[in-house]
């Protein structure tokens, strides 16, 4: 079992690297550009004071959603753009997040 430390620290690369991806294909940048540098940050501190880290999986199964609407809407945006083509650029992630999101739906039923 992962620590809670080790969790954070995945979830914070995972959405750092959906993130990118996104920037990348989208703003057509190498770099991260001001709105989405202003993402990152935000969904890092989210996830660096998250008091349900242990017996959560990821932001999207918490009961209680801590984002602001706005950056809700725009973590939204990203992970639909950025997940499906996670299995081409970060394989290993992507089909990792897919088995615990199923083994997660089996546990609640």
């Amino acid at each position: 079992m992962k620590s809670i430390a080790d969790k954070r620290e995945q979830e914070k690369r995972i959405v750092a690297q959906m993130i990118q991806l996104y920037c990348k294909k989208q703003h057509h940048r190498s770099d991260l550009c001001p709105d989405c540098r202003e993402v990152l940050s935000y969904a890092i501190d989210r996830s660096n004071h998250c008091p349900f880290m242990e017996s959560k999986t990821f932001c999207s199964n918490c009961k209680v959603h801590c984002y602001r609407p706005e950056m809700r809407t725009k973590i939204r945006e990203i992970m639909r753009f950025s997940g499906p083509r996670m299995l081409l650029y970060h394989p290993v992630l992507a089909v990792s997040h897919m088995l615990l999101t199923v083994k997660e739906r089996m546990h609640k039923t």
